[in-house]
């Protein structure tokens, strides 16, 4: 390949890129062009996984690691992209954190895991966005993909402030499609289960496979989701095919919140 064809090539970063849908869309993103920018806070070797995917498919990839909750980090993971591509074209907020909390109950949650978790999942998005408005304007035609969560539209999840700051996420995708267009494009996706190591480090291995069998055994699509059936979603916002659309929240989730009723106590 050419410099002058690479030049042409456009750039996405991926935030929380290291393994499950992060690594999912970076890998996507490759195959449909894209220069990518893997990012992660600690998942080095799960990282350099990620790169050595990504070049075997005869794509083009840097690893710019960085904890996103840190504005100098967001900075410097955008100043990456430029130093190696010289141009931002995508920007996949994808990085996020919890705390699995019951919801009726108060005293499970303090306001340190608010701060933590808000930090991660909108100050975050937030810093990234506004560390690479520049360069994702400068051609007319940026995109900015937020990983939101059914959480943030059902007031479900693994706790309160979790699905608070995912309903937060939503809420800036709205403000930022208004103040950002008409260069930069502003949507976020809103997965249900998907089917990651994130998930399962935090079950048994049977806890998980039940898990799976309610998804596939209660969704009208009768399916539990992977990170590639939810990245296509995602690649599909990031790139021009949803060219004519901002401002948009894509629930991705197998028609799981057309018979979503929270049970008490949750």
């Amino acid at each position: 390949m050419s410099g002058i064809e690479q030049k042409d090539m456009p750039v996405a970063i991926v935030t929380g890129s290291a393994a499950g849908l992060g690594a999912a869309i970076a890998i996507g993103l490759a195959k449909e062009g894209y220069r990518i920018v893997v990012n992660c806070t600690k998942s080095f070797k799960e990282a350099e996984a990620v790169k050595a995917e990504i070049i075997a498919g005869g794509g083009i990839t840097i690893i710019a690691a960085g904890d996103v909750s840190d504005d100098a980090a967001c900075r410097s993971i955008a100043q990456a992209a430029r130093d190696a591509f010289g141009r931002i074209d995508v920007l996949v907020n994808n990085a996020g954190t919890t705390k699995f909390a019951a919801h009726g109950d108060m005293d499970a949650l303090n306001a340190e895991d608010f701060q933590s978790i808000y930090a991660t999942n909108v100050i975050a998005a937030f810093q990234m966005i506004r560390a690479c408005k520049a360069d994702l304007g400068a051609r007319g035609k940026g995109s900015v993909v937020n990983v939101s969560s059914i959480a943030g539209v059902a007031g479900i999840g693994s706790s309160v402030a979790y699905a608070a700051s995912k309903g937060a996420m939503n809420t800036m995708t709205l403000s930022l499609a208004r103040a950002l267009g008409p260069s930069i494009r502003v949507n976020a996706i809103c997965p249900g289960f998907i089917g990651t190591r994130w998930f399962k480090d935090r079950m048994s291995d049977e806890q998980f496979d039940q898990v799976v069998k309610r998804m596939e055994a209660t969704t009208p699509l009768a399916q539990a989701g992977t990170p590639e059936m939810v990245a296509d979603a995602a690649i599909f916002f990031a790139t021009p095919k949803s060219r004519h659309i901002t401002g948009e929240m894509l629930l991705v989730d197998a028609g799981m919140h057309l018979d979503l009723v929270p049970a008490k106590g949750r």
